[in-house]
């Protein structure tokens, strides 16, 4: 099971990062030779307006880059799937839930596209600060929306009929200080045959979600610490800490960007920061800053994981239960039990489950010391 695990998440892990430095080689490529502006001029021979040149400009661009890569998406996200025996999904319907996840991002990506154009018109050089200040009102809006108008989309959500279980998760709630009505199940195993549970929403919008698969497959104890470990992240205050964390970040990125895109589009041959074929540049920025910051945020995240860990034992006193809900969620989900360390520095924001076994171990002997 772990030399499966290891390749699989080995393989992912290959095409992920050969994606995406290619990805940035074909956008470098696209900007510096000068194909980028014959796209848009290409594009202006047709339209005069310039937020509709920008929406044709997008849609080439993004159908260049899904050609490029159907292979890829095809390869990591159907076939090694099914190939490890985790997918439920048929070709179609994995066509079906990629066509609604592009239509569900146009829909909110489109208007921030739009209104991102203006900005950088109006605001110029200072385009970072308004937009950042943007995506953080839009941020909060989505994470309201998302379990009670997008989630619903791709999953049936429906209340947990399992009174015993329901009771058990209301208390953990109240003892965590949050208020929650009713705990929501969702048909997980319509795709695949991982497992999760997640804390999703803001203010009335709250919602403690099981897949369906976690219930099928795990005793009312081992969901009852996942449950608390996850309600361990509400009261540790990991929500505000990371929406703080992630705020500032996003402006600094923001900020960094606007800095370095000013000071370099002469050096693709762009004489205007509002020219819509020199706005590539913006993502491979982006992207570079994004590496800088990646181990740093998932460096927190893990800190805050193993914090969630500790208050998930020290409320339930049932380590075993935790332990072995690792262990069998580490299984089904086909977890690298032991990733090299650099690459769970890196990339990884949870800890491997030997890691975090072994400070469980430890947190439950102080707390019997």
């Amino acid at each position: 099971m772990n030399g499966d695990a290891k390749k699989y998440n080995n393989i992912k892990l290959s095409f992920s990062i050969g994606k995406g430095i290619l990805s940035f080689l074909l956008l470098f490529f696209f900007l510096y030779s000068g194909l980028s502006l014959q796209t848009e001029i290409f594009i202006r021979d047709y339209f005069s307006n310039s937020y509709l040149v920008l929406l044709v400009y997008v849609l080439l661009l993004s159908l260049f880059l899904s050609i490029i890569f159907a292979p890829v998406n095809y390869y990591t996200g159907y076939y090694l799937e099914h190939k490890y025996s985790l997918s439920n999904q048929t070709f179609l319907k994995w066509i079906v839930e990629n066509l609604k996840e592009t239509l569900v991002g146009a829909v909110i990506g489109i208007p921030l596209l739009l209104i991102f154009y203006f900005i950088l018109n109006y605001f110029l050089e200072n385009w970072w600060l308004p937009f950042a200040i943007l995506i953080f009102f839009v941020s909060v809006i989505l994470a309201q929306i998302l379990p009670v108008l997008i989630l619903p989309i791709f999953y049936k959500v429906k209340p947990v009929d399992d009174e015993e279980l329901k009771t058990r998760i209301l208390e953990l709630s109240l003892k965590a200080g949050l208020k929650v009505n009713n705990v929501y199940k969702f048909d997980m195993s319509r795709n695949t045959k991982k497992a999760n549970a997640a804390f999703t929403g803001l203010g009335r919008t709250k919602r403690i979600l099981l897949g369906d698969t976690l219930l099928e497959n795990y005793t009312t104890d081992e969901i009852e610490t996942v449950i608390a470990h996850e309600l361990g992240h509400f009261k540790k205050k990991h929500i505000i800490k990371n929406i703080i964390i992630s705020t500032s970040l996003s402006f600094f990125t923001f900020y960094l960007i606007a800095l370095l895109f000013s000071g370099s589009i002469r050096f693709f041959g762009f004489n205007s920061i509002t020219q819509i074929s020199v706005l590539p540049l913006l993502v491979l920025f982006g992207t570079l800053i994004g590496l800088f910051f990646t181990p740093i945020s998932n460096f927190i995240s893990r800190r805050f994981e193993y914090e969630a860990d500790d208050y998930a034992v020290r409320t339930t006193g049932k380590k075993e239960a935790f332990i072995n809900t690792l262990e069998k969620l580490t299984d089904q989900n086909l977890g690298d039990r032991n990733p090299h360390p650099l690459v769970e520095w890196f990339f990884y924001s949870h800890p491997s489950i030997n890691r975090r076994i072994n400070a469980i171990n430890q947190s439950f002997r102080q707390l019997h010391y």
